[in-house]
């Protein structure tokens, strides 16, 4: 079975080491996890990124963006650093999009950010990986502001209702990803699965965060993909290669790996 991961941060500081990445690939590809897409944050960490990609070609992959969360007054000034790194093969923007959970000083901001990363990706024929939280209504009055960029991608550790899944697939080609939450006790998230097609489905992890059960609490890695994915497949019902062959495919359509 061939696994793709859509989203991950081995560039995090929780892997403090060129070893501890090359190790976390080692276990990935072993556990049958062949592509792991990094997920951008900000300039801070893009030289680390590049640097593991560069160690593991046709393994890692690398998104651009600037995360919702990095977004301040000099916002522009990180958009103006990520364009210079835009010749360097990143197969989306992201992540990038709203976050309103630690409060709304930047709300303005965001949506600016959101809107000129929209027309980015759209510009390059990109799609985008989104990150929400608490920020719903506004997230969506941006893509009505751009339903005209014709724009594909997914919602990264979705977590929302079915009416949200339905809400995005109005836009197009759209898809959800699905992390470690799908694994929690009394966790909403396995009743929304449920209704959601498995070809509208990417795995993910969000490595180091989000560990799948029974790992809940420890770092998590890219490794623990088939742990979702088989928590995938008991909810609908099929065989875990089902999910994996369906997935990975997923994957290689939108983001063309």
């Amino acid at each position: 079975m061939e696994f793709i991961d859509t989203h991950a941060h081995p560039s995090d500081e929780a892997f403090c080491s060129i070893e501890e990445q090359d190790l976390y690939v080692e276990r990935a590809v072993a556990a049958g996890v062949g592509k792991i897409l990094l997920a951008d944050i900000d300039s801070h960490e893009r030289d680390c990124m590049y640097a593991a990609v560069a160690r593991h070609p046709g393994v890692l992959f690398p998104m651009l963006g600037l995360y919702p969360g990095s977004v301040d007054k000099n916002w522009r000034n990180e958009i103006d650093a990520m364009e210079a790194w835009l010749d360097r093969g990143p197969v989306a923007i992201g992540e990038i999009g709203l976050d309103y959970h630690y409060g709304r000083e930047f709300r303005e901001e965001q949506k600016e950010a959101l809107h000129v990363q929209f027309e980015m990706a759209a510009s390059l024929d990109l799609p985008v990986n989104i990150h929400l939280r608490d920020a719903t209504d506004d997230f969506f009055k941006v893509m009505d502001e751009c339903v005209h960029l014709h724009l594909r991608g997914n919602l990264h550790a979705f977590s929302g209702s079915i009416e949200t899944f339905r809400r995005i697939r109005r836009y197009g080609d759209w898809s959800v990803g699905i992390g470690g939450v799908v694994t929690f006790k009394n966790a909403s998230l396995p009743y929304t699965i449920k209704d959601i097609p498995l070809e509208c489905i990417l795995l993910e992890t969000d490595a180091p965060y989000l560990a799948p059960s029974p790992l809940r609490g420890t770092r998590n890695e890219s490794a623990n993909i088939p742990l979702i994915a088989a928590k995938i497949a008991e909810i609908k019902g099929v065989d875990i290669a089902e999910v994996a062959t369906v997935t990975t495919s997923n994957a290689k359509r939108l983001f063309r790996i």
